[in-house]
């Protein structure tokens, strides 16, 4: 997997029981995952369609850092799908402890928001994961 993105968390970042809370890191999994999506299809035009099964396996505190790493898991004509993980990283002793993971699916759009495809190219590279 590839690092995309280093997060802190933050007070402001807490649910109510004292954790990072859900939305967020799934907002920052979005986000990763968007910056990952356009580099790889070479179009800023990557929107978000479907976030899978979503599973959180550990709590995230106060200070912990999040390293979020994606891959692509397949692609389609106008579709990649991006497996993507959270890890908490331990500044000590370099550890690395999964803490969420998700597939993300995006579509490349032309400017009436119509699904075009990804180039070929993009497409041929990635022809054995289809």
């Amino acid at each position: 997997m590839e690092l995309i993105t280093h997060k802190i968390c933050m007070t402001r970042d807490l649910g109510v029981h004292g954790n990072l809370f859900g939305g967020l890191m799934l907002a920052w999994m979005d986000e990763a995952a968007a910056a990952m999506a356009t580099k790889i299809c070479h179009s800023p035009n990557m929107v978000t369609v479907k976030i899978e099964e979503v599973v959180f396996k550990k709590a995230v505190k106060v200070g912990m850092q999040i390293l979020i790493y994606g891959e692509v898991s397949k692609m389609g004509k106008s579709s990649i799908t991006l497996q993507m993980e959270a890890r908490k990283y331990n500044v000590y002793s370099a550890e690395e402890t999964t803490v969420c993971t998700t597939n993300i699916v995006f579509v490349r759009i032309d400017e009436n928001g119509d699904s075009v495809p990804i180039p070929s190219p993009v497409r041929e590279r990635y022809a054995h994961l289809s």
